[in-house]
């Protein structure tokens, strides 16, 4: 089933030309839409399906600074105070708290991992606390059981993934900017090199600049491109729970499972990692690429079934302009999730915190998350012909950093200079080719 999601409507008609147009309507393609339209840029956000309605609205809600990969924890940083930002401008509420992050331990070597990051995050103003026995009992005493220690990020804390992307894709109207829903981006038009039109199943929009956002469809997208992006998805399944149960932390990590507090009361429940690998064509073409990462998670992936190939978002086959394309026959990414994964997540989540096991699941669903083989995302305006930016691959980790993501990405076609540094996006770390050269995929 879909996960819960607040739609909104869309503008009205397609605009004949753009300063930019933004190609998905995640938090990562809304946030930067929101940025340049905000700035006095004319902008149009298209969207094959809704606002959000894929792995944006089907995530934990974390926004943390907590354990991020160095070259990501800038853009955390800034995320936070983005979060805050948007929420204040728009006058909407997206859920978003600075109710502190938990993480609870029985494993003394991830303890120490967690104080080393500690130690490291300090460097970069970024404060943690270390959590004794005792406090770290006491903080997870829903859980009923003695802890050998924890972690406490206080400045990190969630957004509701229901309400984060269409809002802030309503934001992208009130400053002047457009928003298509169900409006696929089949292609691109150039003239000598550089972007010229964008073409949509609706028409084609005249611009110079554009932003693919598009998610786990980014690989098969930038194919048509002549672009070679290495990317794999892996299906996440993930549940709710009604309202009702009390004295909470308002997010917990363990081991075992993790646990949201959600808008309506009720909790989010995952464990962290776990996922099924669907096979397909893509996954294959960058196998050797994703090898090392598959390896070192193996313990938490299941093998899948079918659905990847079905849902047609890893595809390697080439589509004409004139013709609908595999993003109109799948509007959105909805795949069933694993009820071995479902079970085994509530069982672990009741068996944790007992105060949850007369609660009733309020819903599941799963999603695909896509990701880079060294699990940071690619930020590249010049991956592909002049006037494109390839914003992909965030890994599991967009929906926190998507606001500080869609800044950069703003900075960056405006011609700005970025707050944090970006080099360290690029796609050609992974040695793919420059658009129009020989690839060594």
């Amino acid at each position: 089933m879909p996960a819960p999601l607040v739609t909104i409507a869309s503008s009205g008609t397609l605009p004949a030309a753009v300063d930019i147009v933004v190609i998905g309507g995640g938090i990562v393609g809304a946030s930067a839409a929101y940025f340049l339209a905000r700035g006095g840029r004319k902008v149009a956000l298209l969207e094959k399906g809704r606002i959000g309605a894929e792995q944006s609205s089907r995530n934990w809600g974390w926004c943390r600074q907590q354990n991020r990969d160095a070259r990501e924890l800038p853009l955390a940083t800034q995320s936070l105070a983005l979060w805050e930002e948007i929420q204040s401008e728009l006058g909407e509420d997206l859920g978003f708290r600075r109710c502190g992050l938990l993480y609870l331990s029985d494993d003394e070597a991830e303890i120490a991992g967690w104080a080393k990051w500690r130690d490291f995050a300090a460097g970069e103003g970024v404060v943690t606390h270390m959590l004794s026995a005792a406090e770290a009992t006491g903080r997870g005493s829903a859980t009923g059981k003695p802890w050998k220690g924890g972690i406490f990020s206080p400045s990190d804390g969630i957004a509701d993934p229901a309400r984060a992307a269409p809002m802030i894709a309503r934001g992208v109207i009130q400053h002047g900017g457009t928003v298509h829903q169900f409006c696929a981006a089949r292609g691109l038009e150039t003239e000598a090199g550089r972007v010229s039109a964008v073409v949509t199943e609706h028409g084609t929009i005249r611009t110079r600049q554009v932003v693919f956002a598009g998610g786990a469809w980014a690989s098969s997208f930038c194919r048509q491109l002549g672009v070679v992006f290495p990317q794999s998805s892996v299906r996440s399944s993930i549940l709710s729970v009604m309202p009702g149960a009390k004295n909470l932390p308002e997010a917990l990590h363990t081991s075992q499972v993790s646990v949201t507090r959600r808008g309506d009361g009720g909790y989010t429940l995952a464990v962290s990692g776990m996922a099924s690998v669907d096979p397909t064509f893509q996954q294959l073409r960058f196998a050797r690429s994703f090898l090392p990462m598959f390896a070192k998670r193996w313990r938490m992936l299941a093998p899948g079934n079918l659905s990847g190939l079905e849902a047609g978002h890893e595809t390697l086959r080439r589509w004409a302009l004139d013709r609908p394309t595999p993003m109109e026959k799948m509007r959105v990414l909805d795949p069933r999730p694993s009820q071995r994964a479902i079970q085994l997540i509530l069982e672990r989540a009741r068996r944790l915190i007992p105060e949850l096991t007369p609660i009733p699941v309020q819903a599941a669903w799963a999603g695909y998350i896509d990701s880079t083989p060294d699990g940071v995302p690619v930020i590249d305006p010049a991956a592909g012909p002049e006037g494109f930016l390839l914003a992909a691959g965030f890994s599991g980790h967009g929906f926190g950093i998507g606001p500080g993501a869609g800044r950069l990405i703003a900075d960056l076609v405006a011609g700005d200079r970025p707050a944090v540094a970006h080099r360290h996006y690029a796609l050609s770390r992974f040695g793919c080719r420059a658009w129009g050269k020989v690839s060594e995929f």
